[in-house]
């Protein structure tokens, strides 16, 4: 690993950290209007069209919402998306809710969805109690309300004790407020009862997978990293193909400034899905970290090329322009 002087090119150091701030910072990012649509169908289980079902598509990354209504033959459209990731919700009176995490893309075309809305009547008694509280819990942790949403879900722990991945909330609220040993008792539970219900098939393997990812960040806020990336690779061994995994574990890495570790799991992230644009920003921002400036390039043109909508643009243009002036400059000839 090549170390670079500290003070050398102090300057500019302190330019392209401002610089990269503005990702975060420009005003109107987050509103800014995409050119991605998706469109699709809503019936019930007997292939009758729903009409006036609500959809509502929130991206996951800048919670920008937008929604739409089906029609007589349950059809729905929606524009103005911006590429990535986006949870697409669908309710309707007298119906179960659904949603479903998909990739958006400004670039292609986005297939068409077909989906299935259940009777509410199918659903037991009370399950529609325990959804709206578990809706609750999930949106006082969004306000970072953590004291009230460990209440709501304590309570429906006591009700419903069966629900054991509530308990992955629980911990994630523990973390937040910074109660470490109460984080990880919360993880380890689950990790111990999925293991117990046999642990093969998806739901669990997935539940598996949250926990020993909970169990990543614990270590991580211990600073214990070596047990961090145990927990990360035994996650990412059950979830192999989800790009998003891989990614968030380098996010979090890069924000404890482990960039070594952060670049490969990035890399991870555009193996498994090289159409994915943001993995590559980040790794700019990462070979930048490491004063490694051709790499970082390469990836800043690339994140341009693959998403010229992103509304992260004008900044990595900012940023190329800054070190493409570092290049030239005589202290770093």
């Amino acid at each position: 690993m090549r170390v670079i002087p500290q003070n050398r090119y102090s300057p500019w150091r302190i330019f392209l950290v401002l610089l990269a701030l503005t990702v975060l910072l420009v005003p109107g990012a987050r509103a800014q209007m995409g050119k991605g649509r998706i469109n699709g169908t809503i019936a019930d289980e007997s292939g009758r069209p729903l009409e006036k079902a609500l959809i509502v598509a929130r991206h996951l990354e800048s919670e920008k919402a937008l929604e739409s209504l089906s029609d007589k033959k349950g059809r729905f459209a929606m524009g103005g998306m911006r590429s990535g990731r986006w949870r697409i919700t669908i309710t309707k009176e007298g119906y179960e809710g659904s949603f479903l995490d998909v990739e958006i893309s400004q670039l292609k075309a986005n297939p068409p969805f077909a989906l299935i809305l259940k009777p509410a009547a199918a659903a037991g008694s009370g399950e529609s109690e325990d959804a709206e509280a578990l809706e609750t819990g999930n949106r006082l942790m969004e306000q970072e309300k953590y004291d009230e949403a460990l209440a709501v879900f304590n309570e429906f722990l006591a009700r419903r004790p069966d629900v054991y991945h509530v308990r992955l909330n629980i911990g994630t609220c523990y973390l937040e407020q910074g109660d470490l040993a109460k984080a990880e008792a919360e993880y380890r539970l689950v990790l111990d009862k999925a293991r117990e219900n046999g642990g093969n098939d998806k739901k669990s393997l997935s539940t598996i997978s949250k926990a020993l990812t909970g169990l990543g960040e614990t270590s991580m806020k211990k600073d214990d990293f070596e047990a961090a990336g145990n927990y990360f690779s035994q996650a990412l061994d059950i979830s192999p193909n989800d790009e998003v995994a891989a990614y968030n574990v380098a996010e979090i890495f890069f924000s404890h400034q482990k960039v070594d570790e952060a670049i490969r799991y990035l890399e991870l992230s555009i193996r498994i899905n090289p159409a994915w644009s943001k993995p590559y920003m980040k790794l700019g921002y990462a070979y930048l970290n490491k004063g490694d400036f051709d790499k970082s390039l390469g990836c800043f043109e690339t994140f341009m090329k693959m998403d010229p909508e992103n509304p992260a643009v004008p900044a990595v243009s900012k940023t190329i322009a800054a070190i493409e002036g570092m290049k030239r400059s005589p202290a770093v000839s």
